[in-house]
């Protein structure tokens, strides 16, 4: 057991210590191999800056092997004459940051001889050895202990875990170094071994207990590698690709997330109970951007519940767009409104521009009651592909316009502005009033409202979790069931989860998982709702999936997780769908997103 609880603590420490990670723990590794000696590494704010030197013919010429020194590669060109020049550009700070920088010299050759040029070397440039923001550090041959009494002050030394210093030796090393592969054989994939693991964390100790920083040579060069040694507090992570870890380390606080916000998922009670009946009523729930990978996501920071994963049936949605590989909202949205394709940025109409018969307006000739509710913009494009026909998606004004002729019983969101506040002068406020409407700009008004047909827009109210929305989606939900129950008639509603998406784009682990759980309570309110109605059919998907999402780490038990972005726009992979109630064994296996509408239409209208 002590050893679990070893390994778990381990993992949960992550997110404060790479908190407290920066570009100053990088150790650009060979750094005179890059595409752009020094620079790179500099630009990049690197903690410790690492070249190879060879004593030859009485210069130092820096290389990997003997057989890649080149005459114009030498520690002066490559490495001391344009610190120089940086440091006196800064007026002596080593980075406009004020970070510290290391200049660690692996001695190649013979030592004593290889560092007494060195040492000749750095005394032609005054500025570097007495700068207090730059130390050199000697590494790989480096003189006998005895010796090191015989060099400048201004040259430090790596040190060895094999090696015992005198007080005045342990002085003059600035960092512990060793090969991580001759106390490990992890590969930099998966976790290291318990035991390994214990191993790496008593040398850590004991070079820590001694106040000195630690860095191990030999590791992999990956997203993995990086993790582990910042889960081990290991203060230099060498790479051989600066950039890449230094974006890795910025992005941290947003790719991690610690949930503290639980709530208990919905479990169903009817089972397969409604195999045999048809709906009379339809709950279309849209997680906007929602892919697996977001869902999981929002399942391992809730501990392991998610009223998505109890609906016991489940298939997948093809969502290309006409003319796309990867859709756009637009066109996914239209798909499921409409059941037809079309190209990306059109709201409701087909490739050539024609409006598409939208299944609100079919459904309206049935006396079906229908609700649109976004937690976010009303006009954008999921919503908007319900009531309006466009051929572009950021005409919101004309979207707007569009409502007016739509049949649309209830209609909550953001965006107040392009229906009172519009460009051209008009209110379509008091003419939705006179169609029969109740108009709110407040969505406070939720619970006062008594008419059957009422618009509530709000901008505030459609903020980000983060930023405090609470319980929009659910109470929509309740507010559009309630209402609808008072009336004998059918109804369909589309609510979306419009934000999961937006934290997608952004590649904010924490936006999209708030996001998601919430969303999770509006599915886990759906599912009771059915329970409760048993007439109805509970469908959940998305219109696609935003950010290529992946989960690099994670803990079901402590709610927290690590995830990894591969773009800021969507992506062409399937997305979920998940049916609750009767017919919702239709929506099993694998197809493309217009069978979403196909489907509806056929359980509620074929005999």
């Amino acid at each position: 057991m002590k050893k679990i609880i070893t390994l778990f603590c381990i993992h949960f420490v992550l997110f404060a210590q790479a908190q407290q990670y920066s570009s100053a723990n990088i150790h650009s590794h060979n750094d005179y191999a890059g595409k752009l000696p020094f620079y790179e590494a500099y630009s990049n704010e690197a903690g410790v800056i690492e070249a190879d030197v060879f004593l030859v013919n009485d210069d130092l010429a820096v290389a990997h092997t003997s057989k890649e020194i080149t005459a114009y590669n030498t520690l002066r060109s490559l490495y001391l004459y344009p610190l120089s020049n940086k440091l006196k550009n800064l007026e002596g700070k080593a980075y406009q940051s004020s970070k510290p920088l290391i200049l660690m010299i692996d001695i190649k050759t013979e030592a004593e001889p290889t560092l007494k040029l060195i040492v000749q070397q750095l005394k032609l440039y005054p500025d570097l050895i007495s700068n207090k923001n730059l130390k050199v550090v000697i590494s790989g041959n480096r003189p006998s202990l005895a010796n090191w009494k015989e060099y400048p002050e201004f040259i430090y030394f790596d040190g060895r875990l094999n090696e015992n210093y005198s007080p005045e030796q342990l002085s003059r090393v600035e960092m512990i170094s060793e090969d991580l592969k001759e106390i490990t054989i992890w590969n930099g994939k998966g976790v290291m071994t318990q035991s390994d693991a214990e191993k790496v964390q008593a040398i850590i100790k004991k070079v820590h207990d001694q106040n000195k920083k630690i860095r191990f040579w030999g590791t992999q060069d990956n997203v993995n590698t990086w993790m582990t040694l910042m889960n081990l507090n290991v203060d230099y992570i060498a790479t051989d690709n600066v950039p890449t870890l230094t974006q890795f380390i910025k992005n941290i606080n947003t790719t991690f997330y610690q949930n503290n916000e639980f709530h208990q998922a919905y479990v169903p009670k009817n089972g397969v109970a409604f195999s045999k009946k048809k709906p009379k009523n339809v709950i279309l729930l849209i997680g906007d951007g929602m892919g697996l990978t977001q869902i999981y996501a929002g399942y391992t920071a809730n501990k392991g519940q998610l009223s998505l994963f109890n609906i016991p049936t489940q298939g997948l949605s093809i969502t290309k767009s006409s003319d796309s590989y990867i859709t756009d909202s637009a066109a996914g949205a239209t798909a499921m409104a409409t059941g037809h394709k079309t190209n990306n940025r059109f709201i409701s109409v087909d490739e050539s521009g024609k409006p598409l018969e939208l299944i609100s307006q079919q459904l309206a000739k049935k006396n079906y009651k229908t609700a649109i509710i976004s937690a976010g913009n009303i006009t954008d494009a999921t919503p908007a592909a319900f009531y309006a026909h466009q051929p572009e998606r950021s005409y919101s004004e004309p979207i707007a316009h569009d409502f007016l002729s739509n049949p649309s019983d209830i209609l909550i969101g953001g965006g107040p502005k392009e229906f009172n506040s519009r460009k051209d002068g008009k209110d379509l406020s008091k003419v939705l009033m006179e169609k029969g409407y109740t108009f709110s700009d407040k969505f406070s008004s939720l619970d006062t409202i008594k008419s059957n047909r009422f618009i509530i827009l709000d901008d505030a109210s459609v903020v980000s979790m983060k930023a405090g929305r609470g319980a929009f989606l659910t109470n929509s939900l309740a507010k559009a069931t309630n209402t609808f129950l008072q009336s004998k008639n059918p109804f369909f509603i589309m609510a979306e989860g419009a934000q999961i998406d937006y934290g997608g784009h952004q590649n904010n682990v924490e936006y999209v998982v708030r996001e998601m759980l919430d969303f999770d309570k509006l599915v886990g309110l759906a599912m009771e709702f059915v329970d409760k109605n048993p007439e109805t059919l509970l469908i959940v998907t998305a219109d696609h999936e935003t950010g290529g999402l992946s989960l690099i780490d994670g803990n079901i038990e402590k709610g927290y997780v690590h995830g990894s972005f591969s773009t800021n726009d969507h992506t062409a992979v399937p997305v979920p769908v998940f049916a609750y109630g009767p017919g919702a064994q239709n929506f099993i296996g694998v197809y493309q997103n217009t069978e979403i509408y196909t489907k509806i239409m056929e359980l509620l209208f074929t005999k």
